[in-house]
């Protein structure tokens, strides 16, 4: 392996040497002249052009040659220029020139060229004196027009400002020239001139000379749009514009009129001078916006006026803002230099009589209005736009497609966040857990700013420190909070979660929280508590009628009759109560329980005491034990199973009654009796409720 490696470095350095041991390339031809300014020199000038390495010295010499053979030579050095004394030459004769590069390794000789001495004088460029406008024409001076000398030939060459190519037009021996191509109103056309005397070489082209033809009114309607921030509201928004080409503007664009309509029909015109924005309009090389808000504006006009009149208004509506919503997918792709924007026509397009074309528009996240936006208009048919420009590394541009109608109502079709490159993201924002339970945890965390994220976030990890699962949470969309479900987490543990977003680029940095799960025995004991206050509000009126039979036990010595009413029930009737004899053993049948033992309670809603004589005319003894003759004047009645209120009274509880009181006690029952079905189902509720609850 080390064989290998030194080997390889043995050829390149080989190749190295071979290669700089090479020798110089030739220079170009020399071109030589004899200057004249005021007047003619008599040392020929003569320069040329050389390709070679800078980190290699290289020496150049000017060599010519005479008719009778005397060559002779001046070392000029590192310079690209030299002159021959005109002791070493004869006017009017031949002379071969060349030249000679030298350096380290070799030396190289350029083309030799033949001059003749008397075509070598060179007249300085012409000074272009006048010009004017209608028609277009200038006027020069030369040398050559010295009574000395002679003119020989001109040429002109032209173009608009705008234009990068020149369009050139020999004219012979004359000073003046007219434009004859058609003239466009209010363009900047620049001009330049060379000549040649009678004799020898033509000039270098003079300087540029400009020249704005005649104004006309300008042509055709502005390119208005409106720029909002990112995400966009109206209150963010401005209305927008291009810059009218010279081919429209017919002339220098003086300012502009901009209308805007309020949706209560109140209506604003801002006339702005460009020389006198008044910090309302700002403009830079190819677009102009005015600052001030949209706010409650449905549409607004703009117009731009020169010293010849005004083009037509444009107009542009302007919807509510709202969520930005992408109704189909558009594709981007982006570098520094240039953005694509492809998308497909959709299966149904809007109304083909109003439909009139696609804006495409981008605008950069985070800078203010009016920097890094850009928007064009293209054909309904065309689904491929590609923009030139520079667009910076990690920074994202929201990209957006409309459709736009005749009447220029624009409708949202798709937005999309794209970035020319891709970085590492920042971290996530406020990560904290918002509801702890026993077996799980719900995780919320703010997205990275837009700004902040460096690239387009994939999706976000989410990890439990001391755990190998790792889960994957979807970025989209980018601007919303998250949460995420923690599931299989144990009770009352302790645990470190991290997070950290994901770009093309890779994860960002680790953001970590740590929490404690609640206690298992917590939910039980607060289900039990639940239960208990509901088993207490169900049994609240068995309560409250032990309490009154017991205020009743100590009622003093007169005789003390509990006299239900017809429409009053009889608790011991009652299936709960059936129910409650056999739940006294469990964790809550107790609340129920009579509190005074030994004298069993029964419910009542009313207390009533009445007299001995009254007593006994309308009711029953409890005491079944004594003889039927003390039952005289009292009706009793049994109904079982469809009987209202059946006796449901232990005689051994009756008889301990007797004793502790002295006297007979005994219920008056009403005369008429209901089912009692309708009780059991109104008034008190079944152990199967009592349970399900």
């Amino acid at each position: 392996m080390a064989q290998g490696w030194i080997l390889s470095i043995l050829i390149v350095s080989m190749v190295i040497s071979y290669a700089a041991a090479d020798p110089p390339d030739p220079p170009s031809k020399p071109e030589c002249h004899i200057p004249c300014d005021d007047s003619c020199g008599v040392d020929i000038h003569c320069s040329w052009n050389h390709r070679f390495d800078p980190q290699i010295l290289t020496n150049y010499s000017l060599h010519w040659e005479t008719a009778h053979s005397i060559e002779d030579r001046v070392n000029t050095g590192t310079s690209l220029s030299g002159f021959i004394d005109r002791e070493h030459f004869s006017m009017n004769s031949e002379l071969h020139v060349w030249v000679q590069a030298e350096s380290k390794h070799g030396s190289a000789k350029s083309q030799v060229v033949v001059f003749d001495t008397g075509d070598l004088t060179k007249p300085p460029p012409p000074l272009i004196t006048r010009s004017y406008e209608d028609p277009l024409e200038i006027s020069w001076s030369s040398i050559c027009n010295e009574p000395h000398l002679s003119l020989g030939s001109c040429d002109v060459r032209f173009r608009t400002q705008a234009e990068k190519l020149w369009h050139e037009d020999e004219i012979g021996a004359q000073v003046t020239y007219e434009f004859s191509g058609p003239v466009q109103a209010g363009v900047v056309y620049e001009f330049q001139v060379r000549c040649s005397c009678a004799t020898g070489l033509i000039s270098d082209w003079s300087a540029t000379h400009r020249i704005r033809s005649s104004e006309a009114a300008p042509t055709g309607q502005i390119d208005v749009w409106k720029d909002c921030g990112v995400p966009a509201t109206n209150a963010d928004c401005v209305v927008t514009w291009k810059k009218l080409p010279t081919s429209q503007a017919h002339g220098q664009i003086l300012g502009y009129e901009v209308t805007l309509f309020s949706k209560h029909t109140t209506n604003v015109l801002v006339n702005i001078s460009v020389a006198e924005p008044r910090g309302l309009l700002m403009c830079d090389e190819l677009k102009c916006y005015l600052k001030s808000s949209l706010k409650s504006v449905s549409s607004a006009s703009v117009s731009a006026y020169n010293a010849r009149g005004a083009t037509v208004p444009s107009y542009l509506a302007i919807p509510t803002p709202g969520k930005v919503r992408s109704e189909h997918s558009i594709d981007v792709r982006m570098n520094t230099e240039n953005l694509t924007v492809s998308w497909a026509l959709p299966s149904q397009l809007p109304d083909t009589k109003s439909f009139k074309e696609y804006v495409v528009q981008y605008k950069q996240a985070g800078r203010l209005l009016g920097k890094g936006f850009n928007w064009i208009r293209v054909n309904k048919s065309c689904t491929t736009v590609t923009f030139k420009g520079h667009f910076e590394r990690y920074r994202p541009y929201q990209v957006s497609l409309f459709t736009v109608t005749h009447d220029q109502q624009s409708h949202h079709f798709s937005s999309v966040i794209g970035y020319s490159c891709h970085g590492i993201p920042a971290k996530v924002r406020s990560f904290k857990v918002i509801s702890i339970a026993a077996t799980h945890a719900t995780l919320f965390w703010e997205p990275v700013l837009l700004t902040m994220q460096n690239g387009l976030i994939l999706y976000y990890e989410i990890g439990v420190h001391g755990q190998m699962a790792v889960y994957n949470v979807s970025a989209s969309p980018q601007d919303e909070n998250k949460t995420f479900e923690l599931l299989n987490v144990s009770a009352d543990q302790e645990y470190e979660v991290w997070i950290k977003a994901v770009t093309e680029a890779g994860p960002g940095d680790n953001v970590t929280i740590s929490f404690i799960t609640n206690q298992q025995q917590h939910l039980q004991l607060k289900l039990k508590s639940h239960l208990l206050s509901l088993l207490i509000l169900l049994c609240l009126p068995v309560i409250i009628c032990c309490l009154l039979v017991l205020l009743s036990f100590h009622r003093g010595t007169s005789k003390t009759c509990l006299c239900i009413n017809e429409k009053i029930p009889d608790p011991y009737n009652s299936t709960i109560y059936q129910m409650m004899a056999y739940q006294v053993n469990e964790p809550v049948a107790w609340i129920c329980i009579p509190i005074y033992e030994p004298h069993p309670t029964m419910s009542t809603l009313e207390v009533v005491e009445i007299q001995h004589q009254l007593c006994e005319q309308n009711c029953f003894f409890e005491d079944q034990t004594r003889p039927a003759a003390s039952l005289e004047g009292c009706t009793r009645k049994h109904r079982y199973g469809k009987g209202e209120y059946s006796k449901m009274v232990d005689s051994e509880e009756e008889k301990d009654m007797s004793e502790v009181t002295g006297r007979d006690d005994c219920w008056s029952l009403s005369e008429e009796e209901q089912d009692t079905s309708g009780y059991e189902q109104h008034f008190i509720p079944t152990a199967a409720e009592i349970l399900n609850a």
